[in-house]
């Protein structure tokens, strides 16, 4: 195609852009780009600054950098051409070459993060409008190919454009720009993308459709005669001033409704609308517009389901109508839009964008608003102050991240090397140790900007680490991150717990949780795992630990000498058979009525009254009082036989209180705490002196220390407490 002639047009559309010392400035900076441009390349520059000059309304600034377009093509030339066209032509070039980069890595467009990412890489929104139009006069050329007969056309498109072409350009426009187009409120526009992209995507739905319209557009023309005529007559008589139109809906419209409603063409039944404009002084618009509506609603019977009143309320975004749906002639539902002249030019001109309306996904509330914006601009024209406020200010609160395919991901702000690795995948995040982030090295903690392309360097030796925590911001890392070091930190404990029992059992040591316990906390560790990860990492002697548990145990025997004096057993009072009855509730009877001996209760098994007990007689402290059950019962028997004395409670039970420590393992589910102490609250004779709990794995293990009276009252608590949902065991 010749140029001239769409050179002469433009010239006709935007003069003052080839005159005098406009037009000598922009030639000078043409040729200092000293680019070998083809000519298709300016017939498509010329081609887009038509469209954005006649249908858009954009400044000859605009016109300008949509022409040096195809000359600029590195980053280098901007300041050169910023110090000869100025900062508003430049910045329009700077974020065209930004946007042709984007589209270089090779990501999917169809996501709702790409569009803000365009949006974003764009910095100025008439490099937006550009890319709208230079899409428009893409998809209108391919448009021009495309036959209702398919082979015919295939074979005679042009080489370069191929069907995989033609289908990635209409899959842009369709999902891309023809919702920035609609957006925008350049509702002709989005409606040509979406019937040309549906012409090349859809080919036989396409023209199935169109053969559908033609076929009963002489039927639909004299219906809506039919159903306007009384309408003009009763608005006449009203002495009102207006014009009407008919519109058909798109043929990209039908097709959706189609696609929804699950139905063919003859099944929707609103294939168009009626539009009333009504010429109207401002102060009389609202008045006048319901006065059309009573006298439409008076003739055809309305649905009340399908009022829309923007005039009382109009959309956040400007638009004010009022919509209608009414039974006419035929038992045919009828769509009318009742508006004033002002309306409908504001809603054909830039500020009606249906967004929502139409079902169309919203974006992000800062690119929402920064669009929402732009109408305003378009409506009052594109001057450089009112640019000023649209260039670099658009700050998101995400970030948009590219991996090494091209696949998009994205992170809120502030969201660094680490974050990224678990939003990719929670394996990757547990073994990350770097990564590539645009070709150069970067630590765990780099944060990452919009459009960094970033290849995560993992090792099987790596795992995470407490610190992490400091170095991610997104939830969904600092989940993983705290879920591994559970994991991690659960496997240290058992494997810690399996090399002291394997070490306690080749020295034939019997090894007593509660005894390793009193070991934990004289050795100085307020959190038993900090103990069991430093015997892990090989930080801590065994031997030590034996020896301490050794020292502990023979203390709580009795066998550790203090230098106190040893009772003989000839100073133990025996007392007479005759007198058993006059002891007190809680003394205890030891072999035969041995009493007012000092005794203790052992505190590795917590005997409390109604247990079966025997004495065991320590070196210095007196007789020390152990459950028949308890664990080191079989040693001590085995050691010590003859120490052993039996022994029983006298008197009657519930005079006093004994601690009792049970064990309480269930799932971790929500209110199963809440439960257990709702239990225990409820009986007043329950005295709770502490309660802990651990949870992981959807698992709880709880230890909980009660002071109880005896042993009826210790198995009516335990068995509430099994009772309760969730509780799978409770033990001493």
């Amino acid at each position: 195609m010749n140029i001239i002639p769409l050179y002469k047009e433009l010239r006709t559309l935007q003069g003052s852009v080839f005159a005098g010392k406009n037009y000598r400035m922009l030639k000078r900076c043409i040729e200092s780009q000293g680019s070998k441009v083809a000519e298709a390349q300016i017939e498509q520059a010329i081609e887009t600054a038509i469209i954005v000059s006649r249908e858009i309304g954009m400044s000859p600034e605009g016109i300008k950098a949509c022409l040096i377009a195809p000359f600029c093509t590195d980053p280098t030339q901007i300041e050169h051409i910023r110090h000869q066209m100025g900062d508003s032509i430049a910045t329009i070039l700077d974020g065209i070459i930004s946007v042709q980069r984007l589209y270089q890595k090779n990501t999917s467009i169809k996501t709702d993060n790409f569009r803000n990412l365009l949006i974003s890489f764009a910095k100025d929104m008439r490099v937006i409008l550009l890319m709208i139009a230079s899409c428009t006069n893409m998809m209108r050329k391919m448009s021009a190919l495309c036959s209702e007969d398919r082979e015919k056309h295939y074979a005679d498109t042009p080489s370069e454009y191929t069907h995989e072409f033609m289908e990635r350009i209409a899959g842009e426009a369709s999902f891309l720009y023809a919702p920035l187009a609609h957006k925008l409120g350049l509702y002709k526009i989005k409606s040509e993308l979406e019937d040309i992209s549906l012409k090349i995507l859809e080919h036989d739905a396409y023209y199935h459709i169109k053969e559908k319209l033609n076929s009963t557009k002489a039927a639909r023309d004299k219906y809506i005669d039919n159903f306007i005529g009384p309408i003009e007559q009763k608005l006449k008589e009203q002495g009102l001033q207006f014009h009407i139109k008919g519109r058909t809906k798109s043929i990209h419209s039908i097709w959706q409704k189609m696609k929804k409603q699950k139905c063919d063409f003859e099944g929707v039944y609103d294939l168009f609308a009626i539009r009333i404009i009504l010429d109207s002084p401002l102060p009389k618009e609202k008045a006048q517009c319901w006065q059309a509506y009573s006298i439409i609603t008076d003739m055809y019977q309305p649905n009340p389901r399908r009022l829309r009143d923007w005039l009382s309320i109009p959309k956040s975004n400007g638009y004010e109508s009022l919509h209608i749906t009414v039974l006419g002639p035929e038992q045919k539902w009828v769509e009318v839009q009742i508006r004033t002249e002002r309306m409908d030019d504001i809603a054909e001109h830039g500020l009606a964008a249906h967004w929502r309306y139409k079902g169309v996904k919203g974006g992000e509330r800062g690119i929402e608003s920064w669009l929402s914006s732009i109408r305003t601009a378009l409506e009052e024209g594109d001057t450089m102050q009112m640019m000023d406020q649209f260039k670099t200010d658009l700050q998101s609160d995400e970030v948009y991240i590219f991996t090494p395919k091209g696949d998009l991901h994205k992170l809120i702000a502030g969201a660094t090397v680490l974050d990224f690795a678990y939003s990719i995948h929670t394996n990757i995040g547990d073994h990350c140790t770097g990564a590539i982030v645009n070709e150069k090295n970067a630590p765990l903690r780099q944060r990452l900007v919009s459009g960094d392309q970033v290849t995560i360097l993992t090792s099987a030796n790596q795992t995470p680490k407490a610190a992490w925590l400091d170095y991610v911001v997104t939830g969904r890392a600092k989940s993983k991150i705290r879920q591994a070091l559970n994991e991690i930190q659960t496997k240290a404990v058992s494997l810690a717990k399996e090399i002291l029992e394997r070490k306690f059992r080749n020295r034939k040591i019997e090894l007593n949780g509660n005894y390793l316990n009193t070991v934990i906390k004289k050795m100085g560790y307020k959190d038993p795992n900090e103990f069991y990860r430093r015997v892990v990492d090989d930080q801590l002697d065994i031997n030590d630990i034996i020896e301490q548990y050794q020292l502990v145990v023979k203390r709580d025997l009795g066998e550790l000498d203090t230098g106190t004096p040893i009772h003989k057993a000839d100073e133990f009072v025996l007392g007479n058979n005759e007198k058993e009855e006059g002891l007190s509730g809680e003394e205890l009877v030891i072999d035969r009525n041995i009493k007012g001996l000092d005794y203790t209760l052992a505190k590795c098994c917590s005997p409390i009254y109604g247990d079966n007990i025997f004495g065991f007689v320590t070196i210095n402290n007196g007789i020390r009082i152990h459950r028949t059950n308890c664990p080191n019962a079989a040693a001590l028997r085995e050691r010590y036989g003859y120490r052993i004395v039996k022994a029983r409670w006298a008197g009657e039970g519930g005079k006093g209180t004994y601690p009792i420590v049970l064990h309480i393992v269930g799932n971790d589910d929500l209110g199963v705490v809440n439960n257990i102490s709702s239990i225990l609250s409820k009986d007043e004779k329950v005295n709770i002196r502490s309660f802990s709990i651990d949870s992981h794995d959807g698992l709880f293990e709880g230890t909980l220390t009660l002071m109880l009276t005896d042993t009826h009252q210790l198995d009516s608590i335990v068995k509430k407490l099994r009772t309760v949902k969730g509780v799978k065991n409770v033990s001493r």
